[in-house]
């Protein structure tokens, strides 16, 4: 089986400038991603999408490939990961190079190892078809509030007195990587195909990089995992 590791990261980042090489605790961010696809050992190519040669510069540093540049349509604020993955797989396939599975590894992810993504190529099979990771509420969704003309009520007033023990687990996606056979991201044009799968992480392990304060909290959780 031969395996694409697709790792985007444009320079257009708005919310954190240049987030996609920012640095954290020591070096690029984009290296903890890079660094735990290779180790994993399971991927013939690890390639960075990027529009930016900066970025370039720096995934080639750290060993990955940057075969060819993004485009410009695939470069903007409207692109979907869709998009990107399909436009690497029409370049590879124009160099008559293609791949079973493909994975979309997400440049800030510092968290993700190489460990989880081997957990996750193990769970494809002949019946799933992709696999992400996933993270549990940390409140259930199930006691959720909303407010209306002032007021505030329940938007499942029939869990009003549930315990929150005996609610079931609801999970929401974790935003580190996707694994998905070729076969099926095509045929769905995504990673959510008809038989997906979930690797559950600890909120230890997720954190949103939106602000300053969430890059803040990311590294302190990082210390933690690692210390």
């Amino acid at each position: 089986m031969k395996n694409l590791c697709i790792i985007p990261a444009r320079g257009g980042s708005k919310r954190i400038p240049r987030k996609n090489i920012k640095d954290f605790l020591g070096k690029p961010i984009i290296a903890y991603s890079i660094e735990a696809a290779l180790k994993s050992g399971i991927f013939e190519e690890v390639m960075v999408s990027t529009d930016d040669e900066e970025i370039a510069a720096i995934a080639l540093q750290y060993g990955a490939k940057v075969p060819f540049m993004r485009s410009p349509e695939t470069s903007n604020d409207y692109a979907t990961t869709a998009d990107v993955v399909n436009e690497v797989l029409v370049n590879y396939s124009v160099k008559d190079e293609e791949f079973e599975t493909v994975t979309c590894l997400y440049s800030t992810a510092p968290f993700v190892t190489s460990k989880r993504i081997e957990e996750a190529m193990r769970k494809l099979n002949d019946n799933i078809d992709s696999v992400f990771t996933m993270v549990q509420y940390s409140y259930p969704p199930q006691r959720a509030l909303h407010e209306i003309n002032g007021l505030v009520a329940m938007i499942h007033p029939e869990h009003e007195l549930s315990r929150s023990q005996d609610l079931e687990p609801i999970y929401h996606d974790a935003g580190q990587f996707y694994i998905s056979t070729v076969q099926s991201f095509r045929k769905v044009n995504g990673f959510w195909g008809k038989n997906t799968a979930g690797i559950v992480l600890s909120e230890l392990e997720v954190q949103d990089l939106d602000t300053p304060t969430d890059w803040a909290l990311a590294e302190m959780k990082y210390k933690l995992l690692n210390r």
